[in-house]
């Protein structure tokens, strides 16, 4: 396997031999920074924990260099962050006994390049060797330029292997938007209620961005019981923790279907609901 940027890396927490670690995976997260897949895909993580016969794998596509900083971290240069971040990613990937972690190592700048087709040719590399069942990737709903360009490279990614491989599920998960205002019906809610210790592990040891100025630790693990608690009005709990997935794999099962459109049928449904229910009562 030959990646495109020079300073890419393939780590494998346990040693295993290259090819067997790439072909046991059964779950895939593909996220833009250090730390979302860890925010956005806890659902496949704890899948495969200490599973025998399933394994998940990370996919970290961009290199950390524009992280916002403060106190231990205040004056660290663009390659010092990098380096932090890096090793951070990988104690996360020992932490939740990942199968493989790739750490593709690009600049921002060239996943939201629409003509470069690097990340691309390198994620249809990954896809290929792992083939996995599972792939979570972020919402098309996302705030977040970055996250939006890698989950569109990756769909692209997936369209051009239609015909030698597809997972039998894709979804977007959420980091900066959640998906709380999708209909009930178009949820796709992940119970990830057990091993909070794993759930704060995994969050806690990225300190380069917590003690940097953004608590990401306290917010999702907040957001995933928020959800579990609001997510039915007239039920009492059966989750102490949730994270809502948007399913995205009619974009791979058929191409002709333009992203937009595709997230614009869930924006009509929520705002037709919004519509029904005020009328409801007028």
């Amino acid at each position: 396997m030959k990646l495109t940027q020079p300073n890419s890396e393939i780590f494998i927490p346990d040693g295993t031999p290259l090819e067997t670690a790439l072909s046991r995976t059964t779950h895939l997260a593909v996220g833009a920074h250090q730390d979302d897949i860890e925010i956005m895909a806890y659902h496949g993580i704890l899948a495969c924990f200490q599973s025998p016969d399933l394994w998940f794998s990370a996919v970290t596509v961009t290199n950390g260099s524009g992280s916002p900083r403060t106190d231990l971290y205040a004056n660290y240069t663009d390659e010092e962050m990098m380096k932090v971040r890096r090793k951070e990613q990988k104690k996360s990937a020992i932490i939740g006994e990942y199968s493989v972690q790739f750490l593709l190592d690009y600049p921002s700048s060239a996943i939201k390049d629409k003509n470069n087709r690097s990340t691309i040719e390198d994620l249809k590399q990954i896809l290929s060797a792992t083939q996995p069942k599972i792939i979570y990737t972020h919402n098309l709903a996302d705030k977040h330029d970055t996250h939006v360009g890698v989950a569109l490279r990756l769909i692209q990614a997936l369209r051009e292997l239609k015909d030698q491989y597809q997972p039998e599920k894709l979804y977007g998960c959420e980091v900066w938007r959640d998906l709380d205002w999708l209909p009930d019906e178009d949820k796709v809610p992940f119970d990830v209620s057990p091993h909070e210790n794993l759930q704060a592990s995994l969050l806690g040891v990225f300190d380069s961005q917590i003690a940097g100025g953004k608590r990401y630790d306290l917010a999702t693990m907040g957001r995933r019981k928020a959800h579990a608690t609001y997510f039915a009005s007239h039920g009492v709990d059966t989750a102490t923790s949730l994270i809502f997935g948007m399913d995205l794999t009619p974009l791979i099962n058929d191409t002709s279907i333009h992203p937009f459109n595709y997230v614009q049928q869930f924006i009509q449904r929520f705002s037709n609901e919004i519509e029904q229910r005020i009328h409801k009562f007028l």
